[in-house]
């Protein structure tokens, strides 16, 4: 595969004039690095100077540096550039107009994960809509989905399933970049609203094909948040992500979060043998018992499995998952559990259905309901949404 420059360098390289003629802010995280890792802050300072007159961060933090979701960041100042870093993720996710007020351009550099429940392109919607109203221009500097961006899976959410792990109707797998994501938010805020879009603007990365995963960028993978330690866990989080919903460990408190999964009360053996009958594609769950420094069942150990992805083309994280998910419940009735509110500040749905967006589907495992005939009759909204999607696709295949 060729060699990868991300949006961020693509800015650098071309140098625009309006990096000479605006105030300038900057919705970055600690993934928001060139290739020779230096930072989206500091490259941004170097073009504009002192027009860079704001920072701003998405959940865990500027840096990174926070766990868990509802716990927020607070607003401060850069110890260097002694300009005011506002949290995105504190008592607003959307940048106020006060925040705004010394920004022209708010440029937007953010490692998605190419999963819907990542908050980041919600966080960048919101301030596309933000901006929109405060008459402020965005640059989304892209950046690869490392799902690459041909498969598309999942459910689309339900009306008044909306949330912060979903804002707007599409896919749990939804194939896009964020620039091509923030361009699709863009039109619909456009339709929704009867006005002007937002004066939006993504730079494109030079060399990026839809068929490449990350592994094939030549790009550093720098962990976008504290639990997605490296591209193999954004490749099992579109499903694994669920497990959040429910009293299985999702292997947080452990080196492989998402990719490492179980409880103190599975039957492994049990459950490896009623998983066998699916025949599920792609992967290998290799039994594995894990005792978690944090989170749920913190100290105690955990009977459990790791998901090992031998088959990247052909596994189905979202469906995997939910299969998963039947199988343990109807195994363990007594033991298991769906999460309680609240979730990502949604205090009246269950967790799970604020995740999947469709509370049918928590319906089905619950039922043992045929899957294979659930995740069918998802196709015709996935066909509209790449219909719908297309014109604001930016690369090849």
């Amino acid at each position: 595969m060729g060699r990868v420059v991300s949006g961020l360098e693509v800015l650098a390289q071309r140098r625009p004039r309006w990096l000479k003629q605006r105030r300038v802010g900057l919705l970055m995280h600690q993934a928001s690095v060139t290739r020779r890792l230096d930072s989206a802050r500091d490259v941004l300072h170097r073009l504009c100077g002192s027009r860079l007159t704001a920072l701003f961060g998405p959940q865990h933090g500027i840096a990174g540096e926070l766990q868990d979701n509802m716990i927020e960041s607070a607003h401060a100042v850069d110890g260097t550039l002694g300009i005011p870093v506002y949290s995105l993720y504190s008592e607003t996710r959307s940048p106020t107009p006060a925040m705004l007020e010394n920004v022209d351009t708010l440029v937007v550099d953010l490692q998605d994960v190419g999963t819907r429940v990542y908050t980041f392109e919600w966080t960048t919607a919101l301030a596309l809509e933000a901006c929109a109203a405060a008459g402020k221009s965005v640059v989304v500097l892209d950046r690869p989905n490392p799902l690459g961006g041909l498969v598309v899976e999942g459910n689309l959410i339900r009306p008044g399933y909306e949330s912060f792990v979903g804002l707007h109707p599409v896919p749990m797998r939804h194939g896009l970049t964020l620039g091509e994501m923030a361009r699709v938010v863009n039109a619909r805020l456009a339709q929704r609203t009867g006005t002007p879009a937002c004066d939006l603007t993504v730079i494109p990365m030079d060399g990026w094909r839809r068929r490449m995963r990350f592994v094939d960028t030549g790009l550093p993978w720098v962990l976008p948040s504290p639990n997605m330690p490296t591209p193999d866990t954004a490749v099992v989080y579109p499903g694994q992500v669920l497990l959040e919903g429910t009293n299985v460990s999702e292997g947080r408190g452990t080196t492989r979060p998402f990719e490492v999964w179980g409880a103190p009360w599975i039957d492994a053996a049990a459950l490896r043998e009623r998983l066998a009958r699916r025949r599920l594609p792609g992967l290998v769950l290799r039994d594995h018992d894990f005792q978690p420094t944090f989170h749920k069942w913190a100290g105690q150990v955990c009977r459990g499995f790791q998901l090992h992805v031998t088959d990247v083309d052909r596994y189905l994280p979202y469906f995997t998952t939910l299969a998963l998910l039947q199988d343990v419940v109807a195994l363990h009735r007594d033991a298991f559990a769906w999460k309680q509110p609240p979730y990502e500040y949604v205090t009246d749905r269950l967790p799970i259905d604020v995740l999947t967006g469709d509370p049918a589907i928590r319906e089905a495992i619950e039922s043992g309901a045929d899957l294979r005939a659930l995740a069918r009759g998802w196709q015709r909204e996935i066909r509209e949404f790449q219909r719908e999607a297309a014109p604001h696709l930016l690369y090849r295949r």
